[in-house]
């Protein structure tokens, strides 16, 4: 559950200079969030998933709405009423390198209190994952799915304020190179912040480099598929996706490296969509 946007993305030689216009050589347009993206990626590998998220009622969101549909992810409207238009996102791809640029409102104008969680949300739930987006609600979430023993996993992009709220509630951390919570400034630093919040489980990519992982007492590196690279954008949402994905089947380590395999091969592609086709042959734990 987080952030839903709608994105778009353009491919281009060069980001512009000021006052500088510029042609792309492509583009696209999608639904985006981390959690959106993840729960995308999640559902071309076989499953069904749900986001809660803000939508409301305004025309841009039968973009989303139709794009997310078509992989069998239904949205849980925290507002249903609202009017305003959905964040979006605007993106540059540089074309050669696979770096982007993104600019972008985030969730902190749409929040929704604890109270707009619908009755029953979490009847028949495997996995919960939370990107850190819609707080009050992740906590609720998180505290019910922990009563029901339902895995919650969380998408460490950057650290936000109330994560410290939610931490005793996780299995699952999976967070990038920028995941620094107070006072730490350090990869040791995280892990010894996450394991002191009681989680079990940690994981923290680090683009092309290896993953770091800890899990239960045991740490070690577990190294990245190296590919040529198209486009970079949205690799992590798709990692922590199929990481949901392989977790109901597969051992942690096993998990990361089918995870790592997917994103891996995701960046090979222009835009978030592209490379969904051939990985949802994976579904099966074949990475």
């Amino acid at each position: 559950m987080g952030m839903v946007t709608l994105d778009l993305i353009y491919l281009s030689p060069k980001l512009p200079a000021q006052n500088e216009k510029i042609a792309a050589s492509d583009y696209t347009v999608s639904a985006g969030g981390p959690a959106t993206n993840a729960a995308v990626t999640f559902g071309a590998l076989g499953n069904r998933s749900t986001i809660l998220g803000v939508l409301g009622t305004h025309p841009i969101t039968q973009l989303v709405r139709s794009d997310v549909e078509e992989y069998g992810v239904t949205i849980a409207d925290l507002n249903p009423t609202a009017t305003q238009p959905p964040p979006i996102s605007s993106i540059i791809v540089t074309q050669g390198t696979g770096d982007r640029a993104v600019i972008s409102m985030n969730a902190a104008k749409i929040q929704a209190s604890s109270d707009r969680v619908p009755a029953g949300i979490d009847t028949g739930v495997d996995i919960v994952m939370i990107d850190g987006h819609q707080m009050a609600v992740s906590r609720a979430i998180a505290q019910s799915a922990k009563a029901n023993h339902i895995p919650v996993v969380i998408d460490g992009g950057s650290w936000k304020p109330g994560f410290d709220t939610i931490l005793p509630y996780v299995d699952y951390a999976i967070c990038s190179a920028n995941f620094y919570p107070p006072g730490c400034c350090s990869c040791e630093d995280v892990l010894a912040y996450l394991v002191a919040a009681g989680i079990p489980h940690i994981a923290i990519t680090q683009g092309e480099q290896p993953i770091q992982y800890l899990s239960l007492g045991e740490s070690g590196q577990l190294p990245v598929p190296q590919v040529n690279i198209v486009d970079t954008l949205g690799a992590g949402d798709i990692f922590h996706g199929a990481f949901c994905h392989y977790i109901l089947h597969h051992p942690f380590t096993n998990a990361l490296k089918a995870a790592a395999n997917i994103a891996a091969h995701s960046c090979q592609f222009f835009g978030t969509r592209q490379g969904l086709a051939e990985n949802s042959k994976r579904k099966d734990g074949e990475a």
